[in-house]
């Protein structure tokens, strides 16, 4: 571990003794009677809704880490947490946790193919799931050594779903596995630098990297994110983004955990149940996004407890509209928390993501590697401490790790960010070929990659088109390996959706003589943009 200044040893200092079992028991042992977690599926009117208090949800985890013990699951191995937004994902990640095991936490919506990578790169020995996703876990993952199944899935989709297939032969029904022991846990010293979990995220490669958290790392995250949002003892937060992802992973549930307050945990976003369930709960913050935001615009706004919604960027309209706050902030996987963010007193003019938090260093570099300066964008870097207050390191993968860290250690964030006169920071854009589809990162390389690996083309470019719900979205341009068949795009979005999860599927694709080229002889993606108008309307 590299410290750079006397601060970064005082953040290593901080974590001594903790980690995340010692989370799970302090607020255990504080406010044993306090809900912690309440699920509110979607399939309530409010009579459905379960609760775990702190001392029951400490026991429920101790429980299935001993039930993981007891089927060979040791400390260091990796498990895969393949499970919407439900109690079993809660349960599971902090009992990986207390047990000593990695919980790698996969995107739902990925295909065989990314499961296959997902298992095979960490060399996961066990996955949890949901029914629905049972049968393509055990196909995708031949080598798991078992995969537990829950009792039913966290929640049909808006227009229904088809019904859950049996779970594979020989499948762990997940309620006998969280019926353990905690007798049969082993006795570990309290290490914050031992490895907690991974989530996989989309870089410019064809594959994603999977970033490696520490126990350090999701206190980290827990405690700085309260501390940035304010967070008190008796705050509700409404949770409904992925818990798979960083952004509910750490600002909502760790952050809620840190502080002692309260998650009301719902499957996922749901417009038209939104109010009742957080007037219902009477719910004092969230984490959102921009799509959520335009999907309640159009509905009236009733007495409400929130104090504050945070999202991407500062944004005083809504919080006159919805009678709340607004703290904009930045960060992303690597960083834990917010590595940006505004001050609650202090949020400052619209659109602003605020200055560089107290707890991390960042740079701005113009193209001539000189500091940005007054009204100058350029790429952003951050540091902090490995291990601590920021990831520990690409998982298996140390070319990547070496070209995302300078020689003084700083990060690579890979986004484009400006700064005002004032000082006042600004989201630009990714430096790298990457597409914001709603709340996930895609790397345009991993679509080009799987559209090349048809046949059909001999080039592609895949670029962003602007969506009025989701910001962006996937759109090929492709030059036709010999006469473009009358299928050819239909193909190509078909193969597109066998091989990559939903939002990463192109919504169309245009076939060209020629592709733009800028210097270099690299394609000359603005002009590609620059062809697609905007979608204002429709799916």
């Amino acid at each position: 571990m590299t410290l750079h200044t006397e601060g970064d040893a005082a953040r290593v200092r901080s974590m001594t003794g903790l980690d995340l079992a010692w989370l799970v028991d302090t607020w255990a042992e504080r406010t044993p009677d306090k809900p912690f977690l309440i699920w509110a599926p979607f399939d309530d009117t409010g009579r459905s809704d379960r609760q775990w208090t702190y001392r029951a949800f400490r026991d429920a985890v101790r429980r299935l880490a001993g039930g993981l013990a007891a089927r060979g699951v040791a400390p260091g191995d990796f498990v895969l947490l393949h499970l919407d937004n439900s109690p079993e994902f809660v349960l599971g990640w902090y009992a990986c946790g207390v047990l000593g095991a990695v919980a790698v936490s996969t995107n739902t919506r990925s295909v065989a193919r990314d499961l296959a990578y997902f298992a095979d790169h960490t060399g996961a020995v066990a996955a949890l799931t949901q029914p629905r996703y049972a049968a393509l876990v055990a196909s995708a993952c031949p080598n798991l050594e078992f995969l537990a199944v829950t009792a039913a899935d966290a929640t049909a989709d808006e227009a229904g779903t088809a019904p859950a297939a049996d779970a594979p032969a020989g499948a762990i029904p997940f309620g006998e596995l969280a019926d353990g022991d905690p007798a049969d846990l082993p006795a570990l010293d309290v290490d914050p630098m031992r490895d907690l979990g991974v989530q996989f995220t989309s870089g410019t490669t064809s594959r994603p990297k999977a970033v490696l958290w520490t126990h350090a790392n999701a206190l980290w995250a827990g405690r700085i994110s309260a501390a940035h949002m304010r967070l008190r003892r008796d705050d509700v937060c409404l949770t409904f983004l992925p818990l798979f992802h960083t952004n509910a992973q750490a600002y909502s549930m760790l952050a809620t955990h840190w502080s002692g307050g309260t998650m009301v945990l719902q499957p996922r976003f749901s417009a038209s149940r939104f109010w009742d369930t957080s007037c219902r709960h009477r719910a004092t913050w969230c984490s959102t996004i921009p799509f959520a935001i335009k999907a309640l615009a159009g509905q009236p706004v009733p007495q409400h407890s929130y104090r504050f919604w945070g999202t991407a960027a500062y944004l005083p309209k809504v919080a006159r509209q919805f009678g709340v706050e607004i703290i904009g902030w930045w960060g992303m996987t690597e960083t834990l928390t917010h590595g940006i963010v505004t001050d609650p007193d202090h949020p400052g003019p619209h659109g602003t993501i605020g200055r560089a938090a107290p707890e991390y260093d960042i740079l701005i570099r113009r193209e001539d590697g000189e500091p940005a300066g007054p009204g100058e964008r350029g790429k952003l870097f951050i540091r902090g401490v490995r291990g601590v207050s920021l990831f520990k390191e690409y998982y298996g993968n140390p070319p990547a790790n070496d070209k995302a860290f300078d020689p003084d250690g700083w990060f690579d964030t890979g986004d484009n960010v400006r700064i005002d006169a004032q000082g006042w920071l600004y989201f630009s854009d990714r430096s790298k070929d990457m597409l914001k589809v709603g709340a996930e990162n895609v790397a345009a390389s991993e679509i080009e990659s799987v559209i090349m690996q048809t046949g059909l083309v001999e080039e592609c470019a895949v670029v962003a088109q602007r969506h009025h719900m989701l910001d962006e979205v996937p759109v090929a341009f492709v030059i036709p390996a010999g006469a473009a068949p009358a299928t050819l795009e239909q193909d190509i979005i078909e193969h597109c959706r066998r091989n990559l999860a939903d939002f990463k599927v192109v919504r169309a694709v245009h076939a060209v003589d020629e592709l733009p080229r800028s210097t270099l002889e690299k394609v000359a993606k603005n002009e590609l943009r620059d062809r697609l108008p905007p979608i204002t309307e429709g799916p």
